[in-house]
């Protein structure tokens, strides 16, 4: 496998009118931001057909986000693609040259939208309103700093947020790159420009956790078949599974062999009896040994790793297959041709989601090397989030993978009630069975169901909804009820998974066995009256009002505010938005002054007391609502927690959200601060600090990060390329934990050090009371410290302590950071930075590490010039040449002086002799002149 280049961004949004299988021209490529001046700007449009295409009725229309209206407006008459597909619209001075040349920084930054639009009954001109009249393609873009992208995406691409990019997330230039996720569902990332050639995608590095499969070999019955997946040596013992489509049981059964890996990929050879092309059947990736998967034995039900479904020329698999295997996806269709030597596909999707095998395309076959991926020539049919940003918006934590009751109305104005619906959601955010699920409707005045419903045989949305409601509600319901069936209240709704029938027949009372969440409601004046329901399916919370005063015409209670099952406080009044993504209110004004103040993850020591917990620090009694604390982790998709927080900070103005003692809020169980990942501190709607990648500056309120992954470091971190790691070795025999120890860098890792945890305490700093002495020059760090050598004076205020301290800490691993450099002095003279004073420490185990450090011999790759012969000194090979040379140098000198000096004495004692002297004529003359 090939990793992926860092991406930053969420995506936008393709609203492509064309589907199915003819050719469609579609926005490729975008950079509309270049370093410096922005003289390389580009918009490409690539014909998927991959030939010449003619452009006329094609208009492409620049929108300004800042007003809301086209600032540039492009008639593409008379204009075709290239030979390939692709064609150019960008700055003079680009290579290769554009189609339509533009002047620079035509092209603005964001927020923004580029729009493709095909009809000949509207006319577009600059100045115009945003319209989606005749729109094929739409791109709306912000970059992190603006934001306000919102009516754009609203119009122009409705559901999905604008895209982000980040100008930080590589070296040099970058660009909005589109990719094919899975099927014909693209999205976007960011990466390298590529003006009219494909686009840089490459399929996104597996996690060392979980194994994927890369490659395979159906081998059409005559040659043998084979399987190859990303070696992932966290995972344990794996064992690869070849299954029959029909019955669904185990063909084959095989111990991966890890020794066999090469370049990371695991090369297993199937033979040729099974994984035939003119049948179907499945290849699944287990934790295991082969031992738990004999031959014959059924389908299991343990989740795989990772599962590639088939279906041969009218062989389809079974259905039950395909949902246990692969939930909510299609098995990949075989060609009708067979082949003599098989078929070889590979994994060429961008998408980050194990078990689709919509990311495979057919390609030559490379064992042990990276896939060679054709470029696509698939129109899109609907807008996904790529692989790049970790994870489409819509997913919630980890902690959380069952339905969940999205939305509820229940009360219709007028005396039909004809407008009554139930919204179900998965948080897969994909097509999903129902099967085993059913809905249970309450009445509070004998806490009985008055209906219960059966979902089996049902699927969610390809988004993940389900809806179920009045026979005239529009859209249409999936399953229809009468008109006034679902009761006001007060009564509740809950949600269950009973694969063995109803859930009232096993369970005596209000059943709780399968309760996967529940709602309980109720009008004005009727809280008392459903106590028992409340206590069995919400315990310790007050039903909620569907209050028809808050909104003008109807209204729903839409969960906005968290992910959590039984958790009524998720929801608010809204209005009604049926599959669709709920509208929910502006959080109250952001509290301010609120920091994360100390993070610990229970995974970073053995110690018996390692907690995992997030510390926030505030202005006593400061009101929290509004932010939400989410954490990422670098080995999964997105967001593992996203905690909507309640309450208030403490009177000592502290806040702990975790397994700690004391704790205001608690996570979920099965949820908490992983070793490697970031921790979030959010202002705005829950969906957007949920998504996690789109946050802009007013949204990011704090962010600790203590991973190397470079796309969180890319998305999260305002200084590129830094984060800060836990160090164990900083605290002798001890838990460890992330401190503040600067009260006003937000954002700054520099403000963070290893030390042992104080949750509900004042953190524990480096102090001068265990100071020692440093003194080292060192060369330049990076390359841009080289490059200013001539005038290096502007290194010293601050700009490099950072750099210097990452290179003590590379020698030590003890937990140094710009904080323990506070009592340091620094100087710079031709490019070489002396640092040299005290050097602040936690305590004397740490003291004494790093006076430890200072007596190691130093780094020759480095490149330390420092020359004493002391023991506080860095001793260089480089100065002791110089000083040798300089001895030689005075040496000469002094042997030079003395024979001077003797052959002027010598003349001295000797007067000449006049007698034997010659005078010469032409001599005097001159002398006289």
């Amino acid at each position: 496998m090939v990793v992926s280049l860092a991406c930053v961004c969420l995506v936008v949004v393709v609203v492509v009118v064309v589907v199915g299988g003819d050719p469609c021209l579609i926005i490729s490529e975008i950079n509309a931001d270049n370093p410096r001046l922005d003289t390389t700007e580009f918009v490409e449009l690539y014909h998927t057909s991959g030939q010449r295409a003619a452009l006329d009725g094609y208009t492409l229309v620049f929108y300004n986000g800042n007003g809301n209206v086209a600032y540039k407006v492009l008639d593409l008459k008379g204009h075709s693609t290239d030979d390939r597909g692709f064609f150019l619209v960008g700055s003079v001075d680009m290579l290769p040259k554009p189609a339509i040349l533009l002047p620079p920084n035509t092209v603005q930054n964001g927020p923004d939208a580029i729009v493709l639009y095909h009809t000949s009954a509207f006319r577009y001109s600059e100045k115009m309103n945003v319209t989606a009249m005749g729109l094929v393609d739409a791109v709306v873009y912000m970059t992190r700093r603006t934001g306000g992208a919102e009516f754009l995406a609203e119009t122009l691409t409705p559901g999905e947020p604008a895209f982000v990019e980040d100008e930080t997330a590589l070296e040099g230039d970058e660009s909005i790159e589109r990719c094919l996720l899975s099927e014909d569902r693209w999205g976007f990332q960011v990466s390298s420009p590529s003006p009219g050639q494909r686009n840089n995608c490459t399929p996104p590095a597996a996690p060392a956790t979980s194994p994927v499969i890369t490659e395979l070999k159906m081998g059409g019955g005559q040659v043998d078949g084979f399987v190859e997946l990303t070696e992932a040596p966290a995972a344990g013992p794996l064992v690869l599974v070849v299954l029959a489509g029909r019955p669904e049981r185990v063909s084959v059964s095989v111990d991966v062999n890890v020794d066999t890996s090469r370049n990371g990929l695991i090369s297993v050879t199937i033979e040729k009896s099974y994984m035939k092309g003119d049948e179907s059947g499945a290849v699944a990736v287990y934790s295991g040994r082969a031992s738990d998967f004999p031959v014959g034995s059924p389908l299991s039900q343990i989740q795989p790793l990772d599962a590639f479904v088939f279906a041969g020329p009218g062989n389809k698999p079974s259905a039950n297959l395909s949902e246990t295997l692969i939930p909510g996806r299609e098995p990949y269709q075989l060609s009708h041709s067979l082949r003599e030597g098989g078929f070889y596909l590979s994994r060429c999707g961008v998408a980050t989601w194990a078990r689709d095998p919509g990311v495979f395309w057919e390609a030559p076959q490379t064992p042990a090397q990276p896939n060679q991926c054709p470029w696509p020539k698939i129109c899109p049919h609907s807008n996904a989030i790529p692989g790049g940003t970790d994870s489409p918006s819509h997913l919630p934590p980890r902690g959380n993978s069952d339905f969940l009751i999205n939305e509820l109305n229940t009360d219709t104005p007028g005396a039909a009630e004809d407008g009554e619906y139930i919204e179900l959601w998965h948080p897969s955010g994909r097509r999903v069975s129902l099967q085993g699920i059913w809905i249970l409707l309450f009445s509070a005045h004998n806490n009985r169901p008055y209906r219960e419903i059966a979902m089996s045989g049902h699927f969610t949305t390809s988004k993940g909804y389900f809806l179920l409601g009045s026979d005239r509600l529009v859209p249409a319901p999936s399953i229809r009820l009468p008109p006034n069936t679902i009761q006001n209240g007060p009564d509740a709704v809950a949600l269950y998974r009973s694969p063995f029938g109803q859930p009232s027949a096993t369970q005596r009372g209000i059943p709780t066995k399968g309760l996967l969440d529940a709602v309980v409601y109720r009008q004005r004046g009727s809280d008392r009256e459903a106590q028992e329901l409340s206590k069995a399916l919400t315990p310790g919370q007050l039903p909620l009002l569907e209050d028809p005063e808050v909104l003008p015409g109807d209204e729903a209670l839409s969960r906005c505010r968290g992910l959590y099952p039984f958790d009524l406080s998720a929801f608010s009044v809204a209005p009604p938005t049926p599959l669709r993504e709920n509208i929910c209110p502006r959080p109250p004004p952001a509290p301010e002054g609120v920091v994360i103040s100390e993070v610990a993850s229970g995974h970073w020591t053995n110690h018996s007391q390692q907690r995992s917990f997030v510390e926030l620090h505030g202005p006593p009694m400061t009101d929290l609502r509004g932010l939400v604390l989410t954490v990422f982790d670098q080995e999964y998709s997105g967001t593992v927690i996203a905690l909507p927080l309640t309450g208030s900070v403490d009177h000592d103005g502290f806040y702990i959200v975790g397994n700690v003692t004391g704790a205001d809020q608690t996570f979920l169980e099965g949820s908490a601060v992983p070793v490697r990942g970031a921790v979030v501190l959010c202002y705005d709607l829950f969906s957007v600090c949920r998504a996690g990648t789109a946050l802009t500056n007013s949204s990011l309120r704090d962010v600790l990060v203590f991973s190397e992954n470079q796309q969180l470091l890319s998305s999260l971190s305002t200084t590129r390329g830094r984060q800060v790691i836990p160090a164990a070795r900083s605290v002798e025999d001890g838990p460890v934990s992330l401190s503040r120890c600067s009260c006003c860098e937000v954002r700054s890792p520099s403000s963070w050090t290893s030390s042992s945890p104080t949750p509900h305490g004042t953190n524990l700093c480096p102090s001068s009371a265990f100071s020692s002495h440093i003194d080292l020059c060192l060369g330049p760090l990076s390359s841009d410290w080289q490059q200013q050598s001539a005038d290096c004076s502007g290194l010293i205020q601050g700009k490099k302590v950072a750099e210097v301290a990452d290179y003590l800490e590379q020698r030590c691993h003890c937990g140094i950071s710009a904080l323990y450099l506070q009592g340091a002095n620094f100087s710079c003279v031709s490019g070489w930075l002396r640092v040299w004073g005290n050097i602040q420490a936690l305590s004397d185990h740490q003291k004494a590490l790093i006076i430890q450090t200072s007596h190691m011999k130093p780094s020759s790759a480095q490149g330390d010039v420092c020359s004493a012969p002391t023991t506080d000194r860095y001793t260089s090979t480089a100065s002791a040449l110089g000083l040798q040379i300089g001895l030689i140098v005075a040496v000469l000198l002094l042997l030079g002086l003395g024979a001077a000096l003797f052959t002027y004495f010598y003349r001295r004692r000797r007067p000449l002799d006049y007698y034997t002297m010659e005078l010469n004529e032409h001599a005097e003359g001159l002398t006289d002149l």
